[in-house]
């Protein structure tokens, strides 16, 4: 069974979404726009919001960490100064798990490595994302496995075989997984999102629940993916597409956040049990539309009914028409009048 609990929150085929914000850097490193982004994610319906967690200097070679990073989006002359200025250290967590505890929503991050996996520990988050990046760092995973939390992997640039590796790296540790079909485009085009893996997934690990990392312009994708059996949605949150920053642009604004929250909600609705059957608000227009038989013109007593004795008008209160061949060749008791209905108990053997 496919059963996934975050912080008190239950996922699974017959939920709602869980909707992701990811805040990522498009706080610029701000406490204050961060709670400000936490706030409207809130507001907008969302489960949870996520930050990114790097040990910086470990995380990357001197050479990278040093090398000049001088473009528009840049908050550093080097790259490491850059990513520097965009990190959260302990007290601005404290301060922003606090504030999402507060206005009631969940709040986790992706450790990029094992020093941010500690650090996220000591912070008691309800849950680990694992980036595409990390899917084949089977170290990473085993480390981040042993916490015990949920753990959400996305999956972009993988293949099949690079995905069970993982799988099969985390279960036997820690059976609490979500596999995120993920494309490792920023932003990603409709056709390079190959939706139909979320099918695949669902069948080569059955007892796992999956999603999808979109990063696409738009929310439409979403719930495409949601009748495919994705129950985990991670997309890209801002609250103006025009700040300073590499994600920013393929970022749903709240407006877009909100109306995604709400197709995703009504997709569940939609899908129903599969079970077709009348519903009670059916009933008076198939009342209205559908047809019974009745007399084509005035017949007398007696008469055998052939087919042009019989027609098909609204309202559908008498019989339907596939009674007409149960009909045709039988002899009336009494007389009627053209669009008077036919019924069986005015009807004898001819």
């Amino acid at each position: 069974m496919r059963d996934l609990v975050i912080d008190g929150t239950r996922i699974g085929d017959g939920t709602d979404a869980y909707v992701i914000a990811e805040l990522a850097q498009n706080h610029q490193g701000d406490v204050q726009k961060a709670k400000d982004l936490i706030k409207a994610a809130k507001e907008c319906g969302a489960n949870a919001v996520k930050l990114q967690k790097r040990h910086n200097r470990s995380l990357y070679t001197k050479a990278l960490y040093y090398s000049a990073y001088d473009n528009e989006n840049s908050f550093g002359a080097t790259y490491g100064e850059h990513r520097e200025a965009l990190e959260f250290e302990k007290p601005e967590y404290v301060e922003l798990i606090a504030y999402a505890r507060q206005v009631g929503i969940t709040l986790f991050a992706t450790a990029w490595d094992i020093k941010s996996t500690d650090f996220l520990q000591s912070l008691n988050v309800p849950a680990y994302k694992v980036a595409s990046g990390d899917l084949v760092n089977t170290p990473l995973l085993k480390h981040i496995a042993k916490v015990g939390k949920p753990m959400i992997v996305s999956s972009g640039g993988a293949t099949l075989d690079d995905v069970r590796r993982a799988h099969d790296t985390i279960m036997p540790i820690n059976p609490q997984l979500c596999i995120l079909q993920c494309t490792a485009s920023y932003p990603v085009e409709p056709g390079d999102m190959n939706l139909r893996v979320i099918a695949s997934y669902r069948e080569a690990f059955p007892e796992v629940v999956v999603g999808l990392s979109d990063h696409q312009n738009g929310i439409s994708m979403s719930v495409a993916a949601f009748v495919l059996g994705s129950r985990v949605f991670e997309k890209h949150f801002t609250l103006n597409r025009s700040w300073k920053g590499t994600d920013h642009s393929f970022s749903l604004e709240p407006i877009g956040l909100k109306k995604m929250v709400r197709d995703l909600q009504r997709a569940r609705l939609a899908l129903g049990d599969g079970i077709k059957r009348p519903l009670e608000m059916e009933v008076k227009p198939i009342l209205k539309m559908r047809k019974k038989l009745v007399a084509a013109r005035n017949l007398r007593a007696g008469h055998v009914l052939r087919r042009a004795d019989v027609t098909m008008k609204s309202p559908g209160d008498g019989l339907p028409p596939y009674e007409l061949d149960r009909v045709l060749g039988r002899c009336l008791k009494k007389p009627l009048k053209a669009d008077d209905a036919i019924s069986f108990d005015i009807l004898k053997k001819a």
